[in-house]
Formats: C-alpha cells, sequence, structure tokens
C-alpha cells in the first residue's frame, strides 16, 4: 500500500505535460500521491493552473504568481490576474515568487519590486506564499523578514541551500520543501547531511516537475521528464538523511501541507 502524500509543487501546467496530462495525473495517484499544488509562475501558467485544479476538485490546488525570470513582463495586469485568481478558494498560495541572481533573466530591480508587489497580495489576501530564491539569499532575507509578522505562512520552495542559510529560513520561521534534488548525489549531497535539522512540523516534499528528476531512481526512466508519482522516491531518500521511518516522514508531510495551504 502506497503511503498518502501531497506534492506540494508541480509545473503541471508546462508545455512537456500537454501530451499526457491525464496519465500523468492518474499515475500520480496511483503512487499516493493523493493532492498536487499545481504552481503558477507567470500570467499564462496562472490562469491554467486553476483551470487543472478545477477540473481535479479536491485533488488538485494551484498557485498564483510570477516567477523571477519573468519579473521584466509583470504588469499591473499581471497583478490583477494574480488577486483575481486568488479569490477562488482552488487557489491556495500567492507565488511562485522570489528573487533569482543566478541567472539575472530579469533585472535584479524588476525582480525586487514584484516580489514586494507580490508579497502585498500575500498580505491582504491572507494566502501562504510559495518561494523561490537562487543565489540571492541576503536581498530575499532583508525583503522577506520584515513582512514575515503580517504574512500567513511562508515556505522556502525547493530548497538547496547550506547548513547556514537553512538554520537561517528555519528561525525566520518558514517552511522548508525539498525536492529530488537531494537525491543528486553530485550537487545534493549536502541537502542529504543537513535536512534532518527541520523540524518535524516545517518539512514538506515536492517534486518541481517536469524538473529535478530524482538521479537515485532504479530503475532509471527512459524519460528525463519528472512527473508527480516520483515523489515516493524523494519521501524514501529524506527519511533515510533524517533516520526516520518513511509512514512517519509521510504522515508529517501531508499535515503540514494540508496546514500550510489549508487544505
Amino acid at each position: 500500500m502506497p503511503h498518502t502524500l501531497i506534492d506540494i509543487g508541480a509545473n503541471l501546467a508546462h508545455d512537456s505535460f500537454d501530451e499526457d496530462r491525464d496519465l500523468v495525473i492518474r499515475e500520480a495517484a496511483e503512487a499516493g500521491v493523493s493532492r498536487i499544488i499545481v504552481t503558477g509562475s507567470s500570467d499564462e501558467s496562472n490562469g491554467q493552473a486553476l483551470e487543472l485544479a478545477k477540473a481535479y476538485p479536491g485533488a488538485l490546488f494551484s498557485t498564483a504568481g510570477v516567477h523571477p525570470h519573468h519579473a521584466a513582463d509583470y504588469s499591473d495586469d499581471s497583478d490583477a490576474l494574480i488577486r483575481r485568481l486568488t479569490e477562488d478558494a482552488a487557489c491556495v498560495a500567492v507565488g511562485e515568487c522570489g528573487l533569482d541572481y543566478f541567472r539575472n533573466f530579469s533585472p535584479r530591480e524588476a525582480q525586487l519590486e514584484v516580489f514586494a508587489r507580490q508579497l502585498d497580495i500575500a498580505e491582504q489576501t491572507g494566502l501562504p506564499v510559495f518561494l523561490h530564491q537562487r543565489d540571492a539569499h541576503d536581498d530575499f532575507v532583508e525583503m522577506l523578514e520584515p513582512r514575515l509578522p503580517k504574512l500567513a505562512r511562508a515556505v522556502a520552495h525547493c530548497f538547496t541551500g547550506e547548513g547556514e542559510s537553512l538554520r537561517e529560513y528555519l528561525a525566520m520561521g518558514l517552511y522548508i520543501g525539498i525536492t529530488g534534488w537531494i537525491c543528486d548525489e553530485r550537487r545534493g549531497r549536502h541537502l542529504h547531511d543537513i535536512v534532518s535539522i527541520v523540524p518535524d512540523d516545517r518539512l514538506m516534499i515536492e517534486t518541481d516537475a517536469p524538473y529535478l528528476l530524482p538521479r537515485s531512481l532504479r530503475p532509471r526512466p527512459k524519460s528525463r521528464r519528472n512527473e508527480p508519482k516520483y515523489l515516493p522516491e524523494i519521501l524514501r531518500v529524506v527519511a533515510e538523511a533524517r533516520g526516520q521511518s518513511e509512514q512517519h516522514v509521510a504522515a508529517i508531510t501531508t499535515e503540514n501541507a494540508v496546514r500550510f495551504f489549508g487544505l
């Protein structure tokens, strides 16, 4: 009997799922992934994410936000769209939003302004916030920390950082989302060593599909596309790294996701 799991971040609006989206969702359910939060990250994907959530009531939920890569495209219309979508009960968080200085696809000034505007929406709607940060730790903390008292809850989605930033996020009260990065023996070894410092009541797991296929999957899938059905492999590796049973980690991550997103 598979564990009952919640994937807190899957980009199911991504065009790589256009041919077989229904099958992907069905196979996830068969693997025990009973609920999926579909990430919105642009004007287009925000609308698609909510449509998916409404097509699968109770199984799929959505977020609405603009990823820092797209910050340069953020307009008053984008802002109004996020606000409109968050009025729907199936939309359970603001984001993916934050800062990404790794590639700087949008100028830093635009990223900072757009991040601030989305934190305003989260504050005004009372919804939790789904955060992205890469190579922008100091600015991210500086902007986020003073806002936290007025935000319902916040999760550092797809956390891949070091122990120092993890401790800082935990001290700030953030939840931590762990992806298949932890299954990567080349890049994710450090995560394996520090994931145990996340308290039981702050840990969540996610695939970030179609990205970050767990490298530890055996047999190796033919396709490099990641899917929500592979969440049990992330659970397995996280449980092993924390020295806890899979059953325990399944229970706490599900409980945390239900509480965090108000499912």
